[in-house]
């Protein structure tokens, strides 16, 4: 029996994109940017996807540009504002955020930007208060995770984007982990900027898009051809261009139905867990991504056990879920965002995720949680598991 509970990594791409692509490799392989009938087809195409996806956040679809994925997406709102500037201005981001936020936030400290990262509670999620004390005259940017990917907590994204606005400073949102599971709608948010990745809702690998506010103006970080509005130049990957824009379609329509069955088995793993010794919840309870289930192993040491080593140990046993920690030339550090979250250096080795999909049942959900029972009570002493 195998079964995959790490859906925030990357989900199955569905069969109905995978129709979509194998009928643009075959039949609508042109350039988009040629005026003849090959190119013409792949650029209706493009477009086609383009609606579809602006479908999903209730957007402009001339307010998308594709890119490469959600990281390119994160890249471009950051680095794209900030070369607007002339001088080093402020930006203020979390201290939760995922990579593709924190290491252009890191990059711009060595060119003189001042980067303000917001402290978070004990469940991960952002005080509103705290972002409106950090503002500057000269912040031109917050970034805030819509839903965190580890620890599964949503923000306060409409009211921070409203305090942003207020002082004057544009706000992004990577939306990544929340698309496809939330309803999201970007006339009644207060972003100007916000992530996608089409991985993330059973659409392929390997491309993303960036929801831009109209009158919001960015620098590109590629200079080429000027496709996607000068923004994002190179001629567009037109199959899994469609594959995107029909998986976003599909998540549209299935929203109402699919995100609250993942609550409900969501909330029965969380439950069936309860009374392990030594596994305890982390994240928000309440604001929560729907098919996100987190916990830290409060035996952890790093060593001998870890989050990765319980990674390991279900894998043997046909159950995919993954862990928060990082290991770097075989050394195992910390996640900096259970750090962050004001966990030790230990818990924070700690660490897993259990996320759940559109192919997870209740069998999976009750099997999962004898294996993870069964599985501790091999690798913790049982005086140890009482203690807890």
């Amino acid at each position: 029996m195998q079964i995959y509970l790490d859906y925030s990594a990357t989900t199955p791409t569905r069969q109905e994109a995978i129709a979509a692509m194998q009928a643009v490799l075959t039949q609508q392989w042109g350039n988009p940017s040629s005026l003849h009938e090959w190119g013409q087809r792949a650029a209706t195409v493009v477009e086609q996807a383009r609606v579809q996806v602006a479908g999903l956040i209730n957007a402009d679809p001339e307010s998308l540009i594709f890119t490469s994925g959600g990281t390119e997406a994160d890249n471009l709102a950051i680095m794209g504002v900030v070369q607007m500037q002339t001088v080093p201005q402020h930006i203020i981001i979390s201290s939760v955020e995922h990579s593709a936020v924190t290491e252009p936030a890191n990059l711009l400290e060595k060119w003189g930007w001042e980067v303000t990262r917001l402290a978070v509670d004990h469940q991960g999620r952002v005080n509103p208060q705290d972002l409106k004390a950090a503002l500057r005259h000269n912040t031109v940017l917050v970034s805030i995770i819509y839903g965190q990917s580890e620890i599964g907590t949503i923000q306060p994204i409409a009211e921070l984007g409203k305090i942003a606005h207020q002082h004057g400073a544009l706000f992004h949102t990577d939306a990544v982990q929340a698309a496809g599971r939330l309803s999201i709608d970007v006339q009644q948010l207060s972003v100007d900027l916000l992530s996608l990745s089409s991985h993330k809702l059973y659409g392929p690998q390997g491309i993303g898009a960036l929801y831009i506010r109209p009158g919001v103006e960015l620098k590109p970080l590629l200079g080429g051809g000027g496709q996607e509005r000068g923004l994002r130049s190179g001629t567009q990957a037109v199959p899994i261009i469609a594959g995107f824009g029909v998986a976003a379609e599909l998540a549209t329509e299935e929203l109402a139905t699919e995100t609250p069955r993942l609550i409900k088995l969501r909330d029965r793993l969380f439950t069936q867990l309860a009374d392990v010794p030594g596994l305890i919840p982390t994240g928000d309870r309440e604001n929560r991504l729907p098919h996100h289930v987190s916990f830290y192993l409060a035996q952890a040491d790093g060593e001998k056990l870890s989050g990765k080593t319980l990674v390991r140990q279900l894998n043997l046993a046909g159950i995919g879920i993954s862990a928060g920690a990082a290991c770097h030339s075989g050394k195992l550090s910390p996640s900096p965002i259970l750090l962050a979250m004001g966990y030790s250096a230990k818990a924070a080795m700690g660490g897993i995720r259990l996320t759940l999909g559109r192919d997870t049942t209740e069998a999976d959900i009750d099997w999962t949680a004898m294996v993870v029972k069964q599985v501790l009570q091999r690798l913790i002493p049982g005086e140890l598991l009482v203690s807890y």
